[in-house]
């Protein structure tokens, strides 16, 4: 994987697999809040005349997080090409020394550069709109209250509230902290979580893992040495798009070809050949331009701009153009149980009781660890709707806001005080608090993982397999001794006190898109927190297949090759850690699977940000949104489908349209070295060449890239290419030459050279249809009426009096075109046999 990061362009570059290390030196180094004005470290936060005083000095985070490229930056990429420029000069030349129909191809260029701005810009409005729906809006305090803002808005001295998942948008000092926990990892490369106490530093571009606080934003905007991070945190690894790298390759290569066959046909034709100076340089420039496969990259950019309409269309955000044909090349998607499989929320089915409990007692202990988290994961936020705050029996409404009744600011509960928090923590599997009861007696008690907070060989952990079984998700209430809740042993000596037992909302669309994955041949990995057999009776009701070969992540291999084994052979995995998802993402890949992860907790930041292609949820963390290419605004697991489904519209149409393109830019060198080494005129003017490549390649490879397509993606894109376009592009030219050398034999006397060039132009036309035939399969009633439609533009210009005029197209007598066309019936035969040989030879 290379991870993206800005050169001081501005441009992204390919960089190490980690953030660089940050410098330890005083830049990093943050303000004191006591530095600051006494209302920037007040709990009521700034005031609404001090913000405006901040914005007035400049103050403000103004660092700009572009989602898409700006106008002037699409105008430049799609006008100031290198092809352009030689089109362009060649144009001009045209206009001065031929007709005007000679110059038809310059016209082509204009209309093919607009289309393609336009199409970009259309793209670009869509994902502008979809980054501001998507866009995370921090948590600050103004005038007294916690107000949502954008990020841009936040100024110096303003206090920021985090929660778990949030990221931290700018460098600040910690004013508040209850446990909290930030990953410093998109910094430093350390994944352990760091421990924030009030007075600590915090980095944008880190993120809350557990626990909850407030910071004061000390640097903002260009001030903040982190504001870069930040930005190449929300943009993160720069998408491998094989497609694009292909074209630039071939570009490349057609470049090097080009430049000294143009050279020998200037030569040829200026030089050697004493003709008319002017149709010299006409048949010079038609010999140059057709080279040129100057459409190419254009379909490219429109059949990704398109893709990225559609999608947006879905309510899905492209983050990166080439996440499109990343995700098509996927063969292995890894997928988070919650909020992919399953819906957010969770609903309490039955509390059993352990060891003589009093099931009243446990239903108050439930009702104040509700009222100790002011910021409840999805378990406990369905504990709080069952058991809400000031509900004696238990039965209170689902409404979960009841159980941050007014008692609740600080955790109380009927007279129960809060004396300790512990927030969950995936990495711990559990959470827990501490209470002072009403009589005055001290408790402590954890709620998390019953296999790791239960020894090994527990009976109860018997009970709790029979209900995994079920596919149901079961907690356990413990209560320990009184002591540090975070202490590593601090389930050492607990007593199993209750069983909480939770149903899983499953996705009505899940199962159908696991269906389609599992026809498109693409593997689908489960890996969650939650216990290994309750998550493969989910998948299993889902339709897995092999949801039954389950893993328990503590008992798998660290080395990297044997977790690789372990992944192939197992499709669910439960009690993951954080670093396990990342490292089993690397296993994946390192046995050369094209990885995809999707999530939406903070848990699963790293893999996100080290899977080939991250997709998150709407409604996932701020962090998780930050580091994936691809965010599902509207939290449908089924709309993946579609981002596959567009990939492969888009890599298989751009194969079979570069096979053309291609096949024109061989047959032309090919011709003009033949034409260099016979010493003879080139064969065509610009406007016969302009001709063939509008109803040969321009308009049939328009509607072909936009096409339908569901062929999986393949890799090797240049070889796949060229395998087709050499041999083609050889025939064509072969096939071409040898009409018009023969009907230089028939013809003579005035009028030769025209009469020879239609007879050319009909074989090179009819072989170049036989290639857009063979490309066009499988044919349907769209392809066919496209192919016909063409095949009847050609023989429309040959019938029209004034459009033979216009193009120098007239078959002279009945022998030569009838030549003309049995030569181009046997380079169909041959192209047929080169295809299908290459076919057998390299696999379709």
């Amino acid at each position: 994987m290379t991870q993206r990061a800005l050169d001081s362009s501005g441009e992204q570059t390919p960089g190490p697999s980690r953030p660089a290390m940050i410098d330890a030196g005083a830049e990093l180094d943050p303000v004191h809040p006591m530095d600051l004005p006494p209302s920037a470290h007040d709990a009521t936060g700034l005031t609404t005349a001090e913000v405006a005083e901040r914005v007035a000095r400049g103050e403000v985070n103004d660092v700009p997080v572009r989602s898409s490229r700006s106008l002037t930056e699409i105008v430049r990429a799609n006008v100031f090409t290198r092809f352009n420029l030689i089109i362009g000069v060649l144009w001009v030349i045209m206009l001065f020394v031929a007709p005007i129909q000679d110059s038809l191809f310059g016209f082509v260029i204009v209309a093919n550069t607009g289309i393609g701005i336009i199409q970009e810009w259309r793209a670009k409005k869509t994902l502008d709109s979809l980054a501001v729906i998507g866009e995370a809006k921090p948590t600050v305090r103004r005038d007294g209250k916690a107000v949502e803002i954008p990020t841009h808005e936040i100024v110096l001295g303003d206090v920021v509230e985090l929660g778990p998942g949030d990221k931290v948008v700018v460098d600040g000092t910690v004013a508040e902290a209850d446990s909290l926990e930030v990953d410093e990892s998109l910094l430093t490369g350390e994944a352990d979580p760091v421990l924030k106490r009030p007075g600590d530093p915090v980095m944008s571009g880190s993120f809350v893992v557990a626990g909850g606080g407030a910071f004061t934003a000390t640097k903002v905007g260009r001030e903040a040495y982190a504001a870069q991070l930040a930005e190449e945190a929300s943009r993160f690894t720069l998408v491998h798009s094989e497609l694009r790298s292909g074209i630039s390759t071939i570009l490349k290569y057609v470049t090097w070809m080009m430049v000294p066959t143009a050279i020998g046909l200037i030569i040829s034709q200026l030089v050697v050949k004493d003709n008319n100076f002017k149709d010299s340089v006409a048949r010079t420039v038609g010999g140059i331009v057709p080279m040129i496969p100057e459409g190419l990259v254009l379909l490219t950019s429109v059949a990704f701009a398109i893709g990225v309409v559609r999608l947006g269309r879905k309510q899905c955000l492209v983050q990166e153009l080439p996440a499109i044909e990343g995700l098509a090349r996927v063969d292995v998607v890894c997928l988070d149980k919650t909020g992919t499989l399953t819906e957010g929320g969770m609903d309490i089915t039955e509390v059993r009781p352990l060891n003589g409990s009093d099931e009243a007692y446990v239903h108050q202990v439930l009702r104040s660890l509700g009222s100790s988290d002011p910021r409840p994961n999805a378990s406990l936020q369905a504990i709080i709707d069952a058991y809400p705050a000031g509900d004696k029996d238990g039965k209170g409404g689902k409404d979960g806001k009841d159980g941050k009744g007014a008692e609740g600011d600080q955790g109380a509960e009927a007279g129960w005080a809060v004396t300790d928090a512990l927030p969950f923590s995936s990495a711990r599997k559990y959470s827990g608090a501490a209470f002072t009861e009403t009589d005055g007696t001290s408790s402590a008690w954890l709620l998390g993982a019953p296999d790791v907070l239960l020894p090994e060989g527990d009976p109860t952990l018997d009970e709790i397999e029979h209900l995994n079984q079920q596919g149901l998700r079961v907690l356990l209430l413990a209560r320990v001794p009184s002591g540090e809740l975070d202490a590593p042993d601090a389930a050492e000596g607990d007593v199993p006190t209750a069983l909480v037992v939770l149903e899983q909302r499953l996705r009505p669309d899940a199962a159908e898109t696991l269906k389609y994955f599992a026809q498109q041949n693409v593997a689908t990995k489960v890996i969650s927190g939650d216990n290994a057999v309750s998550v493969g009776a989910v998948a299993g009701k889902l339709g897995l297949a092999g949801a039954e070969n389950t893993l328990d992540a503590r008992k798998m291999p660290t080395d990297p090759d044997d977790m690789a084994t372990a992944m192939e052979q197992n499709a669910v995995f439960g009690r993951v850690t954080p670093q396990q998802k990342r490292d089993m993402v690397a296993a994946l890949q390192s046995r050369g699977h094209t990885v995809a992860m999707t999530g939406d907790g903070v848990n699963d930041v790293l893999a996100l940000k080290d899977a080939d292609i991250g997709v998150s949820m709407g409604s996932g963390s701020e962090a998780t949104r930050a580091v994936a290419q691809i965010v599902l605004l509207n939290n449908s697991f089924a709309t993946l489908p579609s981002v596959v489904a567009e990939g492969r519209r888009v890599i298989g149409n751009i194969t079979r349209v570069a096979t053309l393109f291609l096949t024109k830019t061989v047959y032309s060198v090919l011709l003009a070295i033949l034409v260099v080494c016979t010493q003879v005129e080139y064969p065509f003017l610009p406007r016969h060449l302009t001709l063939l490549s509008t109803l040969t390649i321009g308009v049939p490879a328009f509607f072909l890239a936009l096409a339908p397509n569901k062929e999986r993606a393949q890799p090797h894109f240049v070889r796949r290419v060229m395998r087709y376009a050499i041999p083609s592009g050889v025939i064509a030219a072969t096939a071409t030459f040898t009409t018009y050398l023969v009907a230089r034999h028939h013809y003579a006397g005035p009028g030769a050279l025209e009469a020879e060039t239609s007879a050319a132009t009909l074989t090179l036309f009819l072989t170049s249809m036989w290639v857009l035939a063979i490309i066009a399969r499988p044919y349907t009633w769209w392809r066919i009426a496209l192919v016909a439609a063409m095949g009847l533009g050609f023989l429309i210009v040959l019938v029209v009096p004034w459009l033979q005029d216009f193009f120098a197209l007239k078959l002279v007598g009945t022998t030569m075109p009838w030549t003309a066309v049995g030569i181009a019936v046997a380079a169909a035969a041959l192209l047929e046999f080169s295809w299908r040989l290459v076919g057998r030879r390299f696999g379709a």
